[in-house]
């Protein structure tokens, strides 16, 4: 199917966005089932200006001109009318039995300054609203927004337990003969931190954003100084990983929250305008229309994303379809399980490589326990197919063509991991020789051309830019200091400088580094960059949670490496005699053999002759 009239340039630009979305489905499977297709839905609510002040429109009972008296005695309308005394006042039926009246400036922009809802059967005002909140739907608190049932007490509050239980300094009953004891660390004080944006998020759903916004930047700046200090060798814990439970409850775990994950998102989760972008854009591209300019009224601004993030959207609207309409959007939800899913496998497979199956369930339980990933999930976004991304470019940190291209893809899915490049660049180890230069440069470049080529090859690039690149860097937002607070532009400048200066200089210090230092590094860059945004929201945690739950679980040292200083160290002592230093080799040796061959494996290190050579003696992860 094509747009009429379109001849064969657009016929090449659906054979470029095929092309296009197969390499990106190359890293993306199919997803599992998903709900089935729903009856399409036109949304009722779409407020209808009254024109007549007298007359009762059909199916009402009250007249435009009492609905205005009745809002304006809203003590609420009272004191915007205060400060705004020349407002002009309008009238909308706003679906069955509601009654919308809107307050504008009589400026030159008109501005919307207050809205009230009036129920007609009552004559009561139900909502009042001024400020942010008159744009900013989203800031009203209206429950369920994003996600749903994620945000019942009773479905976060377990979650947040069972993300930090595992990792307490306790141990069973049968554990009370383990000569190794747990302690309090700044692990735990980690896991809070993580945690510490439930804070935030409950009032943002109570519609307090004056409270909510500044209460997420002490974790963000929190998360931001332990990354960076952990990646300069600063506060590096000492004693192995303690596990309150057994890997294999671990493992059990995360089969039990990924049913419920998926079963939540099917029975009761809802597609935010991210996810409904989406599957729009993966249509446009399956019927060759230009993927920029021109989007529906109900999602105007949603081609404001990298192409590849439409492209990962095509196979599940090729399988699931699409109304046309913003109903329950199958495709959207396949589309978030599915990344979500391979997130936490790709997860698993990244701490296999760095250290064995034990930091793999760690990683991919981390994951699954996190409340803002299921936030995510709930909310139908693309937000974890950004995590997905960087997830590959660290799987694959030693191979510069393959992190060349997971860089791209991830910078063309959301602008903001495009500061990931200088990093992703240097790789790991001491400096990389010119050739892994080239051959990472090389790959991200090719890439580009390719996710871009619909765009190229549809005359699209000036739409592209209007509507992604210059909406994104011009928007305002309430959701951060910088647009809540206004008059902190010079501020903010210097926060984005920052940043940027941040994200060059990890490319040259430290001077040498393995992947979990690379994932300390990432992690911080992208904290420093949403620090400086103007739009910043909880969606945006999973984005740096893989790097950061690396890092904080990767950066414990091996357990055998760490029965073997100790043993050392008795030998060297001989504070109790030859046999206490034979005990302490023995039991070294029980914690070999403990170890199954799966762990093994070659670490994720380059050979020795490389130039990315990691530390060997810095860091335990990287010996080879």
């Amino acid at each position: 199917m094509e747009l009429p009239g379109v001849g064969a340039r657009f016929r090449l630009n659906k054979q470029a966005a095929l092309a296009a979305a197969l390499l990106t489905a190359l890293l993306i499977a199919a997803a599992p089932a998903a709900r089935a297709a729903t009856t399409t839905t036109v949304d009722p609510n779409t407020p209808v200006l009254v024109t007549s002040k007298t007359t009762p429109p059909v199916g009402y009972r009250l007249t435009a001109a009492e609905v205005e008296r009745i809002a304006a005695r809203s003590s609420v309308i009272i004191a915007e009318l205060r400060r705004h005394s020349t407002a002009m006042p309008y009238e909308y039926t706003k679906g069955p039995g509601r009654w919308q009246v809107s307050w504008f400036g009589t400026g030159k922009d008109q501005k919307e300054l207050a809205q009230v809802y009036v129920d007609d059967a009552s004559g009561r005002v139900t909502e009042a609203w001024t400020g942010f909140q008159v744009a900013w739907t989203m800031a009203r608190g209206y429950p369920g927004a994003f996600g749903r049932r994620v945000n019942a007490l009773y479905v976060w509050i377990p979650l947040c337990a069972l993300f930090v239980v595992p990792f307490l300094p306790w141990r069973l009953p049968w554990q009370r003969r383990s000569r190794r004891k747990g302690s309090w660390s700044l692990l735990h004080l980690d896991l809070i931190a993580l945690l510490g944006f439930s804070i935030s998020l409950a009032f943002f759903n109570h519609a307090k954003i004056g409270l909510s916004v500044p209460l997420a930047y002490p974790f963000l700046l929190y998360l931001l100084a332990r990354m960076l200090l952990l990646a300069f060798g600063r506060g590096r814990p000492r004693a192995p990983l303690h596990l309150f439970v057994p890997v294999s409850w671990l493992a059990m775990a995360i089969m039990i929250l990924v049913g419920f994950r998926v079963g939540l998102n099917v029975t009761n989760s809802n597609v935010i305008d991210v996810g409904y972008a989406g599957v729009i854009g993966a249509d446009k591209l399956t019927h060759g229309k230009p993927l920029y300019g021109n989007w529906p009224p109900d999602n105007a601004n949603g081609d404001t994303y990298g192409p590849v993030n439409y492209y990962a959207y095509v196979p599940f609207r090729a399988i699931f379809g699409w109304s046309g309409n913003w109903d329950d959007l199958p495709a959207a939800h396949a589309a978030a399980i599915a990344f979500d899913l391979l997130t936490l496998l790709g997860l698993f497979f990244l701490g296999r490589r760095i250290r064995g199956p034990t930091l793999g369930t760690v990683l991919a339980y981390a994951w699954a326990a996190y409340p803002f990933t299921l936030y995510a999930l709930s909310s139908n976004s693309n937000d974890s197919l950004v995590a997905l991304v960087i997830v590959l470019a660290l799987l694959f940190i030693t191979s510069a063509p393959a992190r060349g291209i997971a860089t791209a893809l991830a910078g063309f899915t959301k602008f903001a991991p495009l500061a990931l490049g200088p990093l992703f660049l240097r790789g790991v180890g001491e400096w990389p020789r010119r050739r892994s230069a080239i051959a990472f440069s090389a790959a991200f470049a090719a890439t580009a051309v390719v996710v871009m080529l619909p765009v190229l090859l549809g005359d699209d690039l000036r739409p592209f830019w209007h509507d992604s690149v210059a909406y994104q860097a011009g928007r305002g937002s309430p959701f951060s200091v910088w647009g809540l607070w206004g008059g902190l532009g010079f501020e903010q400048h210097l926060v984005q400088g920052a940043a940027v200066a941040l994200a060059i200089a990890v490319a040259f210090v430290p001077r040498r580094r393995d992947v979990v230092v690379v994932s300390a590094l990432g992690a911080a860059v992208l904290i420093a960059l949403q620090l400086g945004i103007t739009h910043w929201f909880y969606l945006y945690i999973p984005w740096f949670f893989p790097m950061v739950a690396v890092a904080l679980f990767a950066f414990h040292p091996d357990r055998l490496a760490t029965a073997l200083e100790e043993a050392v160290t008795a030998r060297d002592g001989m504070s109790g005699g030859p046999d206490a230093a034979a005990d302490d080799f023995a039991d070294a040796a029980r914690s070999a053999s403990s170890r199954s061959a799966a762990t093994r494996r070659r670490p994720l290190a380059p050979p020795r002759s490389s130039p990315d050579r990691p530390d060997p003696v810095r860091h335990p992860i990287a010996n080879p």
